[in-house]
Order: structure tokens, then sequence, then C-alpha cells
């Protein structure tokens, strides 16, 4: 079946190619079809298309001209990611670029875009570097950081406690750029609060005996609260950590929101608090209401976290072509997006003039003790305003 979807995919991005004229608008989506991550690219896709639609009001079209979409399965892998960035600006003649699901890919298809010249729109890739010491002016992103991430995350931890926290992350780029802006964040918002453990474990980890045993055993002698931060993308540890009793030592677990499968494992959890990007039923605003509403009436299910970021990418992507009249010169692109506000399912987006990051709002949640179906398993604790996070300028370049 993978294989199936795959293959439709594939012949959709050649008959997009084959049939764009000179006159059209040419998108690469280049993301995780499959691989490790292939459940955030789907959503991607999905988003994308829909906030493409609600954006041109149906048309597909900006200012007379036809967008064409080309859509790149880059596997979640770096050196694949990179030449398809290549082949798209120079075989596909891709005005914009949008994507990938992967940090690591991310990085890689960076310094194609500087050296093309042309616009890639990052979304969903968190690793700050990105916007950071990697970046380029070329680069924008609607995706959230991993300082967003983390001052959410900082934020969310309640005040006038003391408390140790160890961290679990992914050994790779999203994992450490997680965990260190995280500690940057809590260093500058919550001094009560001290990280007394790091533990990075490989992408493909299964088994997490080894490394909950040394999370334990760093946090069960410390005073006050103790609690392990967990950061991973993909199939989430929580429950596996969790069925090791860290409550033997008075050890909280504390994850990241992620997306709708992954969380209707958490049911077990109630009263569970963290920071999330986004949950259907948090934000209050017309497109989010769209987006709800078109979703449940054709996938029988509300959208998802990364059904989301496609949407915002799609909305940040066409109101920068209404601002140049359609116009796709890069220079120009750039002129536009600079400082540019949009809406989005969450709510106004503003990408940053420095770094091209989106600003945006997070939100707080607590896994709901009773559940009126499956869908229906987050309460909003609180909106975090983009206000509320004062998210460094990691622009080396600036």
């Amino acid at each position: 079946m993978k294989r199936y979807l795959l293959s439709l995919s594939i012949v959709a991005a050649m008959f997009s190619a084959a049939a764009a004229q000179a006159s059209d608008i040419v998108i690469a989506h280049i993301h995780s079809i499959s691989g490790p991550l292939e459940a955030y690219g789907k959503q991607s896709t999905t988003g994308f298309m829909m906030g493409l639609e609600y954006a041109t009001n149906g048309t597909m079209k900006v200012a007379g001209r036809k967008i064409v979409v080309v859509e790149k399965d880059d596997q979640g892998k770096p050196d694949l990611g990179k030449s398809l960035l290549q082949a798209a600006y120079a075989d596909d003649k891709a005005d914009i670029a949008v994507g990938p699901t992967s940090s690591g890919v991310a990085l890689a298809m960076l310094p194609v875009a500087e050296e093309a010249k042309k616009i890639l729109l990052v979304e969903p890739a968190v690793a700050d570097s990105i916007t950071g010491d990697k970046w380029n002016r070329y680069i924008f992103r609607t995706g959230r950081s991993s300082s967003q991430d983390a001052y959410a995350g900082a934020v969310a931890f309640p005040k006038g406690q003391k408390v140790s926290i160890a961290t679990l992350a992914q050994d790779y780029a999203f994992g450490k750029d997680g965990i260190a802006t995280f500690k940057q964040a809590l260093a500058e918002t919550r001094p009560d609060v001290t990280v007394v453990h790091e533990e990075y474990l490989p992408l493909s980890t299964t088994d997490f005996t080894a490394g909950a045993q040394r999370l334990f055993d760093a946090l069960k002698d410390k005073p006050g609260r103790k609690i392990i931060a967990i950061v991973w993308a993909g199939p989430h540890p929580l429950t596996k950590i969790a069925a090791l009793q860290p409550e033997r030592f008075g050890i909280e677990l504390a994850p990241g929101g992620n997306i709708i499968p992954v969380m209707q494992t958490w049911k077990d959890f109630p009263g569970l608090q963290g920071s999330i990007y986004y949950y259907y039923d948090f934000p209050k605003n017309k497109m989010n209401d769209w987006l709800v509403k078109e979703h449940q009436r054709r996938y029988n299910r509300p959208p998802d976290f990364f059904t989301a970021g496609g949407m915002a990418a799609a909305a940040a992507v066409v109101e920068a072509l209404k601002k140049t009249n359609g116009d796709t010169n890069t220079e120009k692109l750039i002129k536009a997006m600079e400082g540019m506000s949009f809406e989005t399912p969450k709510g106004k987006m503003t990408l940053r003039k420095e770094d091209h990051q989106a600003m945006q709002d997070m939100y707080v949640f607590q896994i709901k003790k009773d559940w009126a179906n499956e869908f229906d398993m987050l309460q909003l604790v609180r909106t975090i305003s983009a206000s509320e996070m004062p998210i460094p300028i990691r622009n080396m370049k600036q």
C-alpha cells in the first residue's frame, strides 16, 4: 500500500511538471511522503493543498497565473532532499520550494536555495540552525522553531516551585537544537528550574530501558519536583517510559504535543500538561473553522498538527504572490515576505525581517480525564502569545 501511494505521488509530480506552462507558478513541495516521518509529510501535503484552495478561493490562481505543485519525496534522507531541490529549481523550473519535514534534510537543502537564488519556505522542519547560523536570505520558515518549542515549554511549567529536569531527545539536529534552546529558555524565564541530565538516543530506538534508567538515576535523589521532559519526533516514547514506573521515584513526565494518533495513546495520563504547536479545537478564527469543517467532511476526522502547518505555508506563499501581483522574481518575493503578516489556522503569523522566522502563538494543553470521542483529548490551559516568547535572533549573518 505504501508503494502504491508513493507511485501515485510520483506520477502526480511528473504530470504536474510536464503540464506546467511558461506562465504558471511552479511550487516544489519536497518532504517525507515515505520514511520515518511519513505521517507528518502526508499531513503537510493535505494541509498545503487545502491551504492553496482556501487562499485562492478555489481557483488555484494568483493574478491570473495558475499554481502548479510538484510533489517530491525526500524519504527523510538529506542527500536525496538536496538533489531533489536542485532538480526542482533546474529541471522543474520551480519558482518557490516548500518543505522539508526533517531538520537534517532542511540543513542539506539550505545551500541549494542560496546557490539557485530561489526561495525555500521551510515547513515543518524545526531545528533552530535553519533560521540561525545555517540560514541564508533565501530561507523563510512558517514552521515553528526549536526556540519557540522551548520557550513555550518553559512557560508551561508552573512557577514558584523548585524543579529538577532530565531531558530525553533524539540524537540529531532536531533533538540537540531542541534541548539547547530549552535550557536557554529555562535560564531566561525559570531560574528555579535546573536541567540535571541530558539523554540522547538514536532515531531508531525502540528499547528505552537503559536510557530511562539513566534518567531515573539522575533525578531520583533530587529535592522538589522531578520531571523528564521529552523532545521527540515520530513514534513517541512516553508510554514506554511510563511502563518503567518513574512514579516509584516521584518522577513526572512532560511530553511536547504531537500528532493525534500519538496523543491518542496518552489516554492513561489525565492531567498531564505540556505545550503544543496546534490542536484543532484551540484556535478560534475563520480559517481554522473552515479547515476543521472541511477536513472533517472530506476525511472524517479533524485536521492535525502538520495539516495546519501545511496550510500556513500555503497561506504565506499566496499572500506573498498577491503582494507581488503574481511576479515570481525572487528579490520581489523577498521584499514582500520580510515582515509580512498573514492569516493561518493558528491566527496571524509574521515573518520576522531579521531571520525570516514566523512569529506565532503556541498553546499549553492538559490531557482530559473524560474524552467525548477518540479525538476529544486535550483541554486548552492557555494560549501563549508570540509576544510572550522572547525568541532570540540566532542568525550570524545579520
